[in-house]
């Protein structure tokens, strides 16, 4: 039986677009309708733009555009954006959402691992990120490579939007039922507040070697997002290792990527977001993508536990990062009704069962 609140499910994204409260230019790709989110797909043009900006309350963003824009990218059969530039493109999808519904964007888990810095901005915007009750108008997505220079064409998906119609967040109380009738995060002694649940890093290191995680290079080639096990990993990556030792000093605008301590379970009725945990315990920015969908590690979508990778970024100063410290939460909420596939056993998902593991984009060597 499907709840009043909640996070809109696949069978009622798609249904968004059959009835026209989603538009899109072209129709929607198989696979674009996750379990509890949508793709969003680049138009064929990007915007070179001097600096990011916010619309406001009265402006439209193509007015915006046409007063800041450098020069235009025709993205029709691929172009290359560069890292230290912001770019606006408009996206493929637009909405005419009823007045109860709003809806959130976020990278794709991908799009994080490679270091894109992305936002969903609407008309009018007040908020990155945020399509309020009711939006109905054009999205553009704010691009931003920091590490890796990237190809990117019409069609390409660098972020997904969610769909939720009232309150949808679990309370503190409903949380700990939920962890102790199904195992959210694994851990002896879970940190549950009613800002969610604590995540904490993992710097003992696995296997053999104690790799701990990986620091993106600097001046590399161009990685194309459209394409899975294109990349050897150490022409992009420096790996790092425990050597005994359980911290990590991050270096001023440095990007890691290292993985939670704990391994996290979706289960079916419910979806997930990591959010930062609290800056003022410390200068770094942890996880660019923060969706996990209904069935991310659970058994019932053929998972055991999966770790939460994380994208790292260090602002201002060095910051020494200690095993265990927590690094985020995660912030549960209710499924309007449980999605017809779930992450991982339905949809041959990248990240199921994962632990420390970079973007699809890259092969082992």
């Amino acid at each position: 039986m499907a709840r009043e609140t909640g996070i809109l499910a696949d069978r009622a994204i798609a249904a968004l677009f059959a009835s026209g409260r989603l538009k899109s230019e072209r129709p929607l790709d198989e696979d674009q309708v996750q379990p509890a989110s949508l793709d969003l797909r680049l138009g064929a043009k990007a915007f070179r733009v001097r600096a990011s900006f916010m619309p406001g309350p009265a402006h439209l963003v193509a007015d915006k555009l046409d007063r800041l824009k450098l020069h235009v990218i025709d993205l029709t059969d691929g172009a290359v954006l560069e890292t230290g530039c912001v770019y606006i493109v408009p996206l493929m999808e637009s909405l005419a959402l009823p007045q109860n519904m709003s809806a959130s964007a976020n990278p794709k888990s991908s799009t994080g691992r490679l270091d894109i810095f992305t936002r969903v901005i609407t008309d009018r915007a007040q908020e990155f990120d945020k399509i309020p009750a009711g939006y109905s108008g054009p999205l553009y997505l704010e691009i931003s490579p920091r590490t890796f220079p990237i190809v990117v064409r019409r069609g390409s998906r660098l972020s997904q939007i969610r769909f939720r119609v009232g309150h949808s967040v679990l309370s503190e109380q409903e949380l700990l039922a939920l962890h102790e009738s199904d195992v959210l995060v694994a851990s002896e002694r879970p940190n549950v507040t009613g800002g969610g649940i604590a995540l904490s890093i993992d710097l003992k290191g696995t296997g053999p070697d104690g790799l701990i995680g990986y620091r993106g290079k600097h001046h590399t080639s161009v990685v194309d997002v459209d394409k899975k096990a294109e990349h050897p990993v150490f022409d992009f990556w420096e790996p790092l290792y425990s050597r005994g030792r359980d911290d990590l000093i991050l270096d001023p605008d440095e990007f890691y990527i290292l993985v939670s301590r704990e391994a996290v379970h979706v289960p079916p009725l419910y979806a997930a977001e990591m959010t930062p945990f609290d800056p003022l315990v410390g200068e770094f920015r942890v996880h660019y993508a923060g969706f996990f969908d209904p069935g991310f590690g659970h058994a019932s979508a053929g998972g055991s536990g999966s770790r939460a990778v994380l994208e790292v970024r260090s602002h201002e100063v060095p910051f020494i990062l200690e095993h265990g410290q927590i690094v985020g939460r995660l912030v549960y909420e209710h499924m309007m009704e449980r999605p017809d596939g779930l992450y991982g056993l339905d949809l041959g998902s990248n990240y199921q069962a994962q632990g420390l593991k970079l973007s699809k984009h890259f092969r082992a060597e």
